[in-house]
């Protein structure tokens, strides 16, 4: 999938002035974190994950305990021991698109049959329920989907939520959720997936919402003992366990979340509020409004002449302006993801300013 080969990461940092194209909420200081390792023994960690951090993360949900989460290294380990584990040759499993390329791919390598629901535009991104009821045979083992959706920011309200669960359970299939951004809901978070059935599983980590994707710290969670035991036997077959550094500094961090993420939800929201008020005028640009995480999925309006490939050109080359075209997501050009939530106010003022500019330069066809 191109979207690592043109990844942030990849070209550089420094090449990019306004950094557009992240999926997640601004980077932070370790320095700024207060945090000490001072004791830390650097060791073979528990292979389930740092029982005290298990318990964090357990006790925020009704109905889950330490035991129903296993730590993985970040969302994407966790998504990887899932299908390596759970999937077979010869399976079908269902995958809500755009979704994540480790959802997609790697099933694909097991040698499962997938059907894609594709979110439409002219639907507000939404699910349909009936279309994934329609998808299921008698072979189908998973269902995938992400909420809040990267790259759309729409979110699966509770009532299709728990459709979707029963459907798992009718079926005999199970129901895999990608979390990731659920505490960055506009509005009251959806339940966790993994408390409404044990047919559903929930992954999510700390990297989009919380700033701290370097320490690669996520986790699955299940109520079904005997599928985490089937998870914990995958991640010790790849890696053993997390790093006990990793787990530490996220234990610490969690313990004092709502200190951290109350400022990051104020430049969340300022940023949100400025890029409302900047699509609502557009000429050229129309979107769903998300209704959670960090990013936006605006395309070009039909009838508009534009030559995609001369406006990713010029914004990137000339305005040093990035943003996630819609080849990531196996989606057309004219659309791209929009992230605002990595950026300072300033720079995704002026990002905004520099996509504008670059527009207007790339008018026409040819």
């Amino acid at each position: 999938m191109p979207i690592e080969v043109e990844s942030p990461e990849s070209l550089g940092y420094n090449t990019i002035e306004c950094n557009l194209a992240e999926s997640s909420v601004r980077d932070v200081l370790f320095k700024h974190l207060q945090i000490n390792l001072d004791e830390l023994v650097i060791c073979y960690g528990d292979h389930i994950g740092k029982p005290e951090l298990r318990a964090l993360i357990a006790a925020e949900f009704t109905g889950i305990h330490a035991d129903d989460v296993l730590l993985t290294i970040g969302a994407a380990g966790a998504l990887f021991v899932i299908h390596s584990s759970l999937l077979a040759a010869g399976d079908h499993i269902i995958v809500v698109r755009p979704n994540y390329a480790v959802n997609i791919e790697t099933p694909k390598a097991i040698g499962c049959s997938i059907s894609y629901i594709d979110l439409q535009f002219e639907n507000s991104y939404a699910l349909d329920i009936e279309a994934v009821r329609a998808a299921l045979t008698p072979s189908t083992k998973l269902i995938s989907i992400t909420t809040p959706h990267n790259p759309t920011g729409t979110v699966v309200d509770e009532k299709t939520l728990a459709a979707l669960c029963t459907l798992a359970e009718e079926y005999g299939c199970y129901l895999l959720v990608d979390e990731t951004y659920r505490e960055l809901s506009f509005a009251v978070p959806t339940p966790l997936a993994a408390g409404i059935s044990n047919r559903a599983i929930s992954v999510s980590s700390v990297s989009k919402a919380y700033g701290i994707p370097g320490i690669r710290l996520g986790w699955i969670i299940t109520k079904e003992a005997a599928l985490q035991q089937l998870f914990l036997a995958a991640k010790e077959q790849g890696h053993i366990c997390n790093s006990v550094v990793d787990e530490e500094i996220c234990y610490q961090y969690l313990l004092k979340k709502e200190s951290y993420f109350t400022a990051i939800k104020k430049e969340v929201q300022y940023c949100f509020n400025h890029l409302e008020q900047w699509m609502d005028n557009h000429a050229y640009l129309e979107w769903a409004k998300p209704s959670g995480g960090v990013v936006c999925f605006p395309r070009f309006r039909r009838g508009v002449e534009i030559d995609t490939e001369k406006f990713y050109n010029i914004l990137l080359n000339r305005y040093k302006t990035y943003v996630g075209p819609g080849h990531w997501f196996e989606q057309s050009k004219r659309s791209f993801r929009l992230g605002f939530g990595w950026e300072t106010r300033e720079a995704f003022v002026k990002g905004l300013q520099n996509i504008d500019k670059a527009i207007e330069e790339s008018l026409g066809v040819g």
